[in-house]
Protein backbone atom coordinates (compact mmCIF):
# COMPACT_ATOMS: atom_id res chain seq x y z
CA UNK A 1 0.00 0.00 0.00
CA UNK A 2 1.23 3.54 -0.63
CA UNK A 3 1.44 6.17 1.91
CA UNK A 4 2.34 9.92 2.17
CA UNK A 5 5.26 9.70 4.10
CA UNK A 6 8.95 10.26 3.24
CA UNK A 7 11.14 7.47 4.37
CA UNK A 8 14.85 7.55 4.30
CA UNK A 9 17.40 4.80 5.79
CA UNK A 10 20.94 4.60 8.03
CA UNK A 11 22.41 0.87 8.65
CA UNK A 12 19.67 -1.02 7.17
CA UNK A 13 17.02 0.55 8.84
CA UNK A 14 14.29 3.10 7.45
CA UNK A 15 12.25 5.89 9.04
CA UNK A 16 9.46 7.09 7.95
CA UNK A 17 8.49 10.79 8.25
CA UNK A 18 4.75 11.76 8.57
CA UNK A 19 3.09 14.82 8.26
CA UNK A 20 0.68 16.96 5.85
CA UNK A 21 2.47 18.46 3.37
CA UNK A 22 4.84 21.55 4.01
CA UNK A 23 5.39 19.86 7.59
CA UNK A 24 9.29 19.62 6.53
CA UNK A 25 9.27 15.82 5.74
CA UNK A 26 11.11 16.63 2.20
CA UNK A 27 13.35 18.99 4.20
CA UNK A 28 14.16 16.86 7.23
CA UNK A 29 15.22 14.18 4.42
CA UNK A 30 17.52 16.39 2.23
CA UNK A 31 19.43 17.40 5.63
CA UNK A 32 19.63 13.49 6.53
CA UNK A 33 21.02 12.56 3.04
CA UNK A 34 23.21 15.78 3.39
CA UNK A 35 24.81 13.86 6.44
CA UNK A 36 24.91 10.11 5.00
CA UNK A 37 21.59 8.79 5.08
CA UNK A 38 20.25 7.25 1.62
CA UNK A 39 16.70 8.34 0.32
CA UNK A 40 14.11 5.53 0.16
CA UNK A 41 11.23 7.46 -1.07
CA UNK A 42 9.58 11.03 -1.39
CA UNK A 43 6.52 12.19 0.03
CA UNK A 44 4.89 8.59 -1.22
CA UNK A 45 6.16 5.67 0.13
CA UNK A 46 5.02 2.26 -0.65
CA UNK A 47 4.95 -0.36 2.27
CA UNK A 48 4.60 -4.31 2.35
CA UNK A 49 4.42 -6.71 5.30
CA UNK A 50 6.91 -9.59 4.51
CA UNK A 51 7.91 -12.07 7.25
CA UNK A 52 6.66 -9.77 9.74
CA UNK A 53 8.65 -6.53 9.02
CA UNK A 54 7.31 -3.64 6.76
CA UNK A 55 9.66 -3.10 4.04
CA UNK A 56 9.76 0.54 2.53
CA UNK A 57 10.29 1.35 -1.12
CA UNK A 58 9.39 4.06 -3.48
CA UNK A 59 6.75 3.79 -5.62
CA UNK A 60 8.94 3.29 -9.17
CA UNK A 61 7.84 6.92 -10.89
CA UNK A 62 9.34 8.55 -7.98
CA UNK A 63 12.56 5.95 -7.01
CA UNK A 64 15.62 8.37 -6.91
CA UNK A 65 14.38 11.21 -6.58
CA UNK A 66 13.59 14.50 -4.01
CA UNK A 67 11.46 17.36 -4.35
CA UNK A 68 14.29 20.68 -3.19
CA UNK A 69 11.27 23.26 -2.48
CA UNK A 70 12.70 26.28 -4.73
CA UNK A 71 14.56 23.81 -6.98
CA UNK A 72 12.21 21.53 -7.61
CA UNK A 73 12.65 17.38 -8.15
CA UNK A 74 16.35 16.59 -7.33
CA UNK A 75 18.35 12.74 -8.44
CA UNK A 76 19.53 11.24 -5.23
CA UNK A 77 20.86 7.72 -4.68
CA UNK A 78 18.62 5.22 -3.69
CA UNK A 79 17.96 2.09 -2.11
CA UNK A 80 14.65 -0.20 -1.66
CA UNK A 81 13.31 -2.57 -0.07
CA UNK A 82 14.57 -1.57 3.27
CA UNK A 83 12.95 -2.69 7.02
CA UNK A 84 10.74 0.00 8.35
CA UNK A 85 12.33 0.55 12.11
CA UNK A 86 10.66 3.92 13.28
CA UNK A 87 7.91 5.94 11.81
CA UNK A 88 8.19 10.19 13.03
CA UNK A 89 5.37 12.43 13.36
CA UNK A 90 6.35 15.87 12.31
CA UNK A 91 4.72 18.38 14.85
CA UNK A 92 5.50 21.65 16.26
CA UNK A 93 7.97 22.19 18.82
CA UNK A 94 5.31 22.91 21.08
CA UNK A 95 3.24 19.58 20.81
CA UNK A 96 6.00 17.31 22.07
CA UNK A 97 6.14 16.17 25.41
CA UNK A 98 9.79 15.74 26.93
CA UNK A 99 9.14 12.67 28.53
CA UNK A 100 7.12 10.47 26.73
CA UNK A 101 5.76 6.96 27.44
CA UNK A 102 6.74 4.56 24.11
CA UNK A 103 4.33 5.01 21.48
CA UNK A 104 3.76 1.71 19.15
CA UNK A 105 1.86 2.39 15.36
CA UNK A 106 0.38 -0.32 14.08
CA UNK A 107 0.87 -0.68 10.00
CA UNK A 108 -0.32 -3.40 8.28
CA UNK A 109 -0.35 -5.27 10.65
CA UNK A 110 3.10 -4.97 12.05
CA UNK A 111 4.15 -2.57 15.53
CA UNK A 112 6.60 0.17 14.91
CA UNK A 113 8.05 2.43 17.49
CA UNK A 114 6.84 6.72 16.97
CA UNK A 115 8.12 9.41 18.20
CA UNK A 116 7.21 13.32 17.72
CA UNK A 117 9.49 15.33 16.05
CA UNK A 118 9.84 19.13 15.28
CA UNK A 119 11.77 19.05 12.09
CA UNK A 120 13.39 22.38 12.12
CA UNK A 121 15.01 22.24 15.08
CA UNK A 122 18.92 22.45 14.95
CA UNK A 123 19.13 18.99 16.93
CA UNK A 124 16.80 17.30 14.67
CA UNK A 125 19.35 15.18 12.97
CA UNK A 126 20.49 14.32 16.20
CA UNK A 127 17.47 13.50 17.73
CA UNK A 128 16.15 11.42 14.82
CA UNK A 129 19.75 9.28 15.22
CA UNK A 130 19.31 8.51 18.63
CA UNK A 131 15.57 7.34 18.34
CA UNK A 132 16.53 5.52 15.53
CA UNK A 133 18.52 3.69 17.29
CA UNK A 134 16.57 2.92 20.29
CA UNK A 135 13.96 2.14 17.83
CA UNK A 136 16.10 -0.30 15.68
CA UNK A 137 16.74 -2.24 18.78
CA UNK A 138 13.27 -2.97 19.70
CA UNK A 139 12.04 -4.26 16.42
CA UNK A 140 15.35 -6.10 15.94
CA UNK A 141 17.47 -4.35 13.40
CA UNK A 142 21.23 -3.65 14.24
CA UNK A 143 22.45 -0.08 15.73
CA UNK A 144 25.79 0.66 14.80
CA UNK A 145 25.79 4.54 16.02
CA UNK A 146 28.52 4.04 18.99
CA UNK A 147 27.46 7.31 20.38
CA UNK A 148 23.88 6.42 21.10
CA UNK A 149 24.63 3.03 22.45
CA UNK A 150 23.64 3.42 25.71
CA UNK A 151 20.05 4.76 24.54
CA UNK A 152 17.18 2.36 25.19
CA UNK A 153 13.14 2.21 25.09
CA UNK A 154 12.10 1.16 28.09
Amino acid sequence: MTYHMTCVALDGAAVLFRGPSGAGKSDLALRAIDAGWTLVSDDRTVLVREGGRLLASPPPSLAGLIEVRGLGLVAAPSVQRVPVALLVDLVAPTAIERMPDISLIEIDGVQIPRFDLAPFESSALAKLKLMLTAAARRVGLAASDAAAQSVQLQ
